[in-house]
């Protein structure tokens, strides 16, 4: 296969687990001998990472894709690919629509790349969508940073959510084993990475799959219970060495146990900061969902998060404008966020997806009610937000730093262990990777300012 002086591109819609896949897709190209180009129009091989959560962003793939399709007609070398969610759902739809394509391939054929490649180069147009067993990836990912890393722990989705479209997309969940997972964080802590975000769709479902049961000499647990469960899991890599920190993301309700919690107390290096999407605030919309728990349940995971971590900062995400979805129902969201204080929360108006439930039921909402209640939504996420900054002023945090400022060259950037990005003046040369000490001086909804007073040095583990 010839690929020297080719040149890739690749463009990612949606999530952290996308994000994650076209790292490795990126990692699988250079293998092959590609080289990045920031400049799509200059490279010879552009790959789209597409999601399907929102109708808005399966408008904006078609988008780019017309441009590059036109493209093709002068430049038939050019090689298309889209990868991901939209190519799951769509399959041999999208080669009728957009004929220009060489490879459409969903989430769980990323690690295959190299050999669906290899077919196209011989002159085939491919389709590769069918379910398969999700098979370890010894290839090294090309990281966008190089302080911080994604690592998948669990792949799909058994979640039946009248609303979503992921678990026809992403198959269902494959967990990967904790000798896997450990091994890929040691080699991140040897190549100099101080943070690593662990990923799944329903990331404390991890294990569920995985072979046997805790012997009865184990009696610190459920006897019975699956031999490995994400908070095994969080125990068994929490000593990587070289790694300063570990997040986790996204979290489902149903599965957050207190034991859970009370491993990340435990666990100094676990960051004190949890995403737990509750999507409505309302009981009978969650039942309508799908989604297994109540709002008194998620309002108890979060009593017990503050119970052992009073400070811990909460994220979420909330979906408005669901099929029947009333008033006083909207309400119960908007008082649950008022009475949690969230620190973050993504929020989204009702988008139907094909191939869910929700999208045939005759109760859908307008488009100006679902408008009304995000906007309203929004402004008390602000609100709550700003209040939840005030906490920070004056407070001396410790910020690991990622990057430049973009905005402002004099100052770099990073997050502190609740997730707060935070900006003071430093030099990104000597400062990129770690951990400084900053007194807060300036607090705004969704990020902070601070002086540098203190350079920790990693030590590791």
């Amino acid at each position: 296969m010839i690929t020297s002086n080719r040149r890739y591109h690749i463009i990612t819609f949606g999530c952290q687990m996308n994000k994650a896949d076209s790292e490795r897709m990126a990692g699988i190209l250079e293998d092959m001998g590609f080289a990045w180009s920031e400049d799509p129009n200059d490279a010879d091989l552009i790959l789209y990472n597409t999601c399907t959560i929102r109708d808005n962003a399966e408008h904006k793939v078609y988008s780019y894709l017309g441009r590059q399709a036109k493209r093709k007609h002068e430049q038939p070398d050019l090689t298309l690919i889209v990868a991901g969610c939209v190519a799951q759902q769509e399959g041999e739809a999208l080669l009728r629509r957009v004929p220009e394509l060489d490879l459409v391939m969903g989430p769980q054929h990323a690690n295959r790349l190299k050999d669906l490649l290899t077919s196209v180069f011989d002159g085939n147009q491919v389709v590769a969508t069918e379910s398969v067993h999700i098979m370890e990836d010894i290839t090294q990912p090309r990281r966008d940073s190089s302080v911080t890393a994604w690592v998948n722990v669990i792949y799909g989705c058994n979640e039946r959510c009248t609303y979503c479209v992921v678990p026809n997309v992403r198959g269902v969940e494959q967990s990967r084993t904790p000798e896997a997972i450990r091994a890929e964080m040691e080699e991140l802590g040897r190549q100099g990475y101080k943070e690593i975000t662990l990923l799944g769709q329903n990331i404390d479902a991890y294990g569920r799959d995985l072979r046997g049961k805790t012997p009865d000499s184990l009696r610190s647990v459920p006897i019975g219970r699956h031999l490995y469960n994400f908070t095994d899991l969080l125990y068994y890599v929490h000593d990587v060495p070289g790694i300063e920190r570990l997040r986790f993301a996204t979290s489902h309700p149903r599965y957050f146990t207190e034991r859970l919690i009370r491993a990340c107390a435990e666990l100094p290096k676990v960051c004190e900061h949890f995403h737990i999407p509750f999507q409505s605030g309302d009981n009978d919309v969650l039942k309508a969902m799908s989604r297994g728990y109540t709002q008194e349940k998620y309002r108890r995971i979060i009593d017990t998060i503050r119970q052992y971590m009073p400070d811990a900062s909460i994220s979420g995400d909330a979906i408005v404008g669901f099929p029947g979805e009333t008033e006083a129902q909207f309400e119960n969201t908007l008082k649950l966020v008022e009475d949690i204080g969230f620190d973050l929360l993504n929020t989204a108006a009702y988008s139907p997806r094909p191939g869910t439930p929700a999208a045939l039921w005759s109760n859908q909402l307008s488009e100006e009610v679902k408008s009304d209640r995000l906007q309203r939504l929004n402004h008390l996420v602000n609100i709550k937000a700003s209040e939840r900054s005030q906490r920070y002023m004056g407070r001396i945090e410790e910020v690991l730093v990622e990057a430049q400022n973009s905005k402002d060259t004099t100052q770099v950037m990073g997050r502190t262990r609740g997730n707060r990005l935070t900006f003071f003046n430093g030099d990104i040369n000597t400062l990129k990777g770690q951990v400084v000490k900053v007194k807060i001086t300036e607090v705004r909804a969704f990020s902070l300012t601070g002086e540098p007073l203190e350079v920790r040095q990693a030590v590791a583990v």
